[in-house]
């Protein structure tokens, strides 16, 4: 088995850094505006934190309608559940509840809250697609996201940016009523200089959590790898096959726009799938072991492609399979 200590806590640390310079911008940021609005912002941010811990708990209620999942038991799917209950022991966590989506993209996911307890689905599309030593893989990629809390960890750390994006557009909307107003304009221009300033904060911690997002993708590549034998192989192999077969079913559905709603939980971005295809293909990637296996070590992300990845919540396909197979 590989030593994966040294690249793990590189990685450790990266997520570490990515996330306290999230909580440094915005502490930093809300006492600045706080100094200027006083309890106002305080309502604000308190309502949109609300709102948003009722989201994460009702989240699985709303995934499970969306994706149509339903929860299969032991003796329908009984090689499923000996490959998740032998992942979760490895990863020293509780068997999570292990459902299926009905729906032809190839993919898996994992989610919960405090009401539902941990979940892992995997679509129709993905037991269509992959052999079960890949999707072995891919729970354990997904067994990783709930063993490092990825779930709680990107909401807190999405809730952030949200709450700059509606204090932002609340202050310039109520700038408007103060413009009209002559004994009040010079509060409707800080007003707007605070809006603008917490919509650019917004987008400068957006980017921050598209990073940490794509931090943990790798983390969970690494997990899955520590607890699947031969994982760094079948898993590389299982998202080539996932980027091919979902390319072919998005080209044939013209309506599964709705699917990608929570497309950062899944194992891979289906909205980039027809790109990532094409990188697969011009670099000669291919379904043949041994043909993937020489060739990757050879190309490299372009320019494009990197700053395209900057606002993604996974990280480029070629970049992911080479730190995938650089593990074997």
């Amino acid at each position: 088995m590989v030593n994966l200590l040294p690249s793990t806590l590189k990685l450790k640390l990266a997520m570490l850094a990515t996330l306290a310079l999230i909580i440094g911008i915005s502490t930093l940021v809300i006492a600045i505006i706080l100094s200027y609005l006083g309890a106002s912002l305080i309502i604000i941010g308190a309502t949109i934190i609300l709102v948003n811990l009722l989201q994460w708990l009702i989240a699985p209620y709303i995934i499970d309608a969306i994706y149509r999942t339903r929860k299969i038991s032991k003796s329908e799917r009984p090689e499923l559940y000996e490959i998740l209950e032998r992942v979760a022991a490895k990863s020293g966590i509780k068997t999570p509840e292990l459902r299926i989506a009905e729906i032809p993209i190839p993919n898996a996911f994992a989610y919960g809250s405090p009401l539902t307890g941990n979940r892992v689905a995997i679509t129709s599309g993905l037991l269509n697609t992959l052999n079960l030593d890949e999707i072995e893989a891919v729970i354990g990629h997904e067994v990783g996201h709930l063993k490092h809390r990825d779930v709680q960890i990107m909401m807190f750390a999405s809730l952030l940016p949200a709450i700059f994006y509606y204090i932002g557009y609340s202050l310039i909307w109520s700038s408007m009523y103060y413009s009209g107003r002559g004994e009040k304009r010079g509060n409707g221009g800080l007003l707007v200089l605070i809006g603008f300033l917490s919509i650019i904060v917004y987008w400068i911690l957006t980017l921050f959590t598209l990073y940490l997002s794509r931090l943990r993708e790798y983390y969970a590549d690494r997990h899955s790898v520590s607890v699947v034998p031969g994982g760094a192989k079948k898993l590389a192999l299982g998202l080539v096959k996932i980027v091919e077969s979902t390319a072919r079913v998005r080209v044939r559905y013209a309506n599964l726009g709705s699917l990608s709603s929570f497309k950062a939980l899944f194992i891979a971005d289906p909205d980039s799938a027809i790109n990532d295809l094409d990188y697969l293909s011009k670099y000669n990637f291919t379904r043949t072991e041994s043909e993937l296996l020489a060739k990757y070590l050879k190309q490299r992300v372009t320019f494009a492609e990197q700053i395209a990845e900057l606002f993604s919540t996974h990280p480029n396909i070629i970049k992911r399979l080479k730190a995938l197979l650089e593990l074997m």
